[in-house]
């Protein structure tokens, strides 16, 4: 046992102690919370506007505070990128990361001083906690790798911006630089597959036991990994490895090609980091939920998904909440966030404690003829199905509606499948997979048995397709992750030049 792993020991036995009372005292706590947030926020241009001063209640809060997203709250966001000051948060922020936008383009999120805690405290939680949960400490005494963005800031009216994950790097402690790879150099190159290349060159002969990141970008890291070594497995190359770290993409899909890369299974903690807040984590490795961050700076609502786009939704604390109902996540934050959609939706297990499980985007869904499919839903329903034939891999999916079929006939569903092996019979697989559907969304059961709908289609994928598809976007690598719906057919018209 290294010196690292022996000085973590009590720091982490203490934080795992510590998360227990949170989870016990979560509703007390988001109270707290709301308050602190509100007398906080009072002489913010935003508190102001909003008439901070009159709220006292939750019920206060939501007549007074609607929910909006980025670009209906741009002016403000707009404001504090200049560097003005007091406009959402006291003070100006620390950094502003830098996210993909929808109509508006770059997004910039602030992090406040206050709220960093929050993105690299509740990080450096996850990990601690796993390590005295599981008694595996020893992967603090070798090399770790997080694939990232690029680490690179620019300074724009004296705030640090970049990619959440690149102000992350600036932030690992002292303690533990020594253990991090890829090197600065190689993290700040742009181009995903020459700095993939260089990861694999700088990686390959070192003690790598901990490995994180988004599991597609991953799974490229580990077949270039064993191209260039010829290594039958990743555990050959690194026979330490015994943690890997991932978020941002539900991990079953890739699961069995990961462990047949990997040459087994090794234990895996999930996050939910955004930039907007780091949201929830895997507090019990035998668990699937994640447990909500409830005492880090975040206020929580939810809205019944059903009740999404409508005038007046029903907007929830969390002790209002119910397991294995869909909700659209609402922040207010110590980051200077109000009432902010984050765009995701989740399921809770659980409310003792409160664990979820990200159950889909808010903007990928198909609702064309009033299903409204989650994500959640066609990644059970594929799971099950290559479960149940298992000769059939899937390396990547995305789904689409077809309202118009060019060969005429009912809408459909369809179905964009990279198989690593495909199924012998095609037809039998997409029957099976209409089935699993049909048990998953009561509306997409009523539009087949109504005949408004007919059953899905499978059009299979080349090699490589989505790789290829995101490397077109200028999309391959770092935080970007392939959307299993949408709602129009723009992403399936630009897979058609990859179609098997």
């Amino acid at each position: 046992m290294g010196l690292k792993s022996i000085i973590a020991r009590p720091a982490a036995h203490l934080i795992r102690q510590k998360i227990k009372g949170d989870a016990a005292n979560a509703i007390k706590t988001q109270e707290k919370i709301f308050q602190k947030l509100i007398k906080k926020g009072s002489d913010t241009t935003f508190g102001k506007d909003h008439h901070f001063e009159s709220i006292n209640t939750y019920e206060d809060f939501k007549s007074l505070i609607p929910v909006r997203d980025y670009e209906a709250l741009k002016t403000y966001f707009d404001q504090t990128a200049l560097g003005e000051e007091d406009i959402l948060w006291p003070g100006k922020p620390r950094y502003l990361a830098k996210t993909s936008g929808t109509t508006s383009g770059a997004k910039y999120i602030p992090i406040t001083s206050d709220s960093l805690p929050n993105h690299f405290g509740t990080a450096r939680n996850a990990v601690f906690n796993y390590a005295a949960q599981t008694g595996n400490f020893d992967f603090m005494d070798g090399k770790m790798i997080f694939l990232s963005g690029s680490p690179e800031l620019e300074i724009k009216n004296g705030i640090h911006v970049g990619r959440l994950s690149g102000i992350s790097n600036h932030l690992i402690p002292n303690w533990l630089k020594r253990n991090q790879m890829p090197s600065y150099e190689t993290n700040i190159i742009e181009e995903w597959e020459e700095k993939l290349e260089k990861i694999v060159e700088e990686t390959l002969k070192e003690d790598m036991r901990l490995i994180s990141g988004i599991p597609p970008w991953v799974q490229m890291y580990f077949e270039r990994l064993l191209e260039k070594t010829g290594a039958n497995t990743v555990l050959e190359v690194f026979p330490k490895f015994s943690v890997f770290v991932f978020g941002g993409v539900n991990y079953e899909p890739y699961r069995e090609t990961m462990e047949n890369l990997i040459g087994g299974s090794v234990s895996s903690v999930e996050t939910y980091p955004a930039s907007e807040g780091f949201i929830a984590f895997q507090d019990k490795t035998e668990d699937p939920g994640l447990l909500l961050n409830t005492n880090s700076g975040i206020f929580y609502e939810f809205i019944p998904l059903r009740e999404v786009g409508s005038e007046n939704p029903t907007r929830l604390m969390l002790s209002q909440i119910e397991p294995d109902v869909d909700y659209a996540v609402v922040l207010s934050s110590n980051a200077g966030l109000w009432a902010y959609d984050l765009g995701d939706t989740v399921r809770f297990l659980s409310t003792e404690p409160y664990r979820l499980v990200v159950s889909g985007r808010i903007k990928n869904y198909i609702s064309a003829f009033g299903e409204h499919v989650i994500g959640k839903e066609v990644e059970e329903a594929l799971l099950n199905v290559t479960k149940q034939i298992a000769t059939t891999s899937v390396i990547e999916f995305t789904v689409a509606p077809q309202v118009k079929p060019p060969e005429g006939g009912t809408p459909y569903h369809e179905w964009f499948i990279e198989f690593e092996t495909e199924p012998d019979d095609m037809t039998q697989f997409a029957a099976k997979l209409d089935k699993e559907m049909v048990e998953q969304n009561i509306y997409y059961k009523d539009l087949i048995e109504g005949k408004i709908l007919r059953p899905l289609k499978i059009t299979s994928m080349q090699k490589d397709a989505f790789r290829n598809f995101m490397k077109s976007r200028g999309k391959l690598g770092g935080q970007n992750k392939v959307p299993r719906l949408s709602n129009d057919r723009k992403i399936a018209d630009e897979l058609q030049g990859f179609v098997k």
